[in-house]
């Protein structure tokens, strides 16, 4: 897959020589306290990037873990993914380094994935899972027109307890390709 451009960010297909740069994201407990996955140890990170290289050559493509880069740098700074979550729908996750963090990566990650998602993919649905005190990754969504269904009674167990989560969705027909609130 071509890299996608953003207004930010670049999105490219992770590769294993991003272990450090992942690593950073994905064990740091100021990230990972928002995902629904513990901080990764250093083989972990390799176990899961591993898994996401071989899973972006099969020809039936289960999900996109796209690496997010600076334009001027190819760098991980973080990661986007969308996983399939039914007919015509995806699950969209996100996760920057927390040096980069207030710098507008997530939304303009989160933007790109969604022109793949819609376009490319030809989606019908994009949802969000997001932990109440996530407030920044609502923020996200928000900007982007998500709508808010529901709250997900102990939806992830993560650092030893269940948390809920906040549901927000999009769907194609309320999809633009630069959000509504940009």
């Amino acid at each position: 897959m071509d890299p996608l451009t953003g207004e930010r960010c670049r999105l490219r297909e992770v590769r294993l020589d991003d272990l450090d740069d992942y690593l950073a994201i994905t064990g740091d407990n100021r990230v990972t306290s928002w995902l629904s996955f513990d901080s990764h140890t250093r083989d972990g990170a390799q176990r899961s990037l591993r898994a996401a290289v071989d899973r972006s050559a099969r020809a039936d493509r289960p999900d996109y873990l796209l690496a997010v880069t600076r334009l001027d740098d190819d760098r991980m700074i973080g990661f986007a993914r969308l996983g399939p979550t039914g007919v015509q729908a995806a699950h969209l996750g996100y996760a920057i380094a927390h040096r980069y963090w207030g710098h507008g990566y997530a939304t303009d990650a989160a933007r790109t994935m969604l022109r793949l998602a819609f376009t490319d993919l030809t989606l019908h649905r994009v949802s969000a899972a997001i932990g109440p005190d996530n407030q920044a990754s609502i923020a996200v969504v928000d900007r982007l027109g998500f709508s808010y269904e529901g709250r997900i009674r102990h939806h992830v167990f993560t650092n030893n307890a269940w948390r809920d989560s906040l549901l927000y969705s999009l769907l194609t027909d309320e999809w633009t390709p630069t959000g509504p609130h940009s």
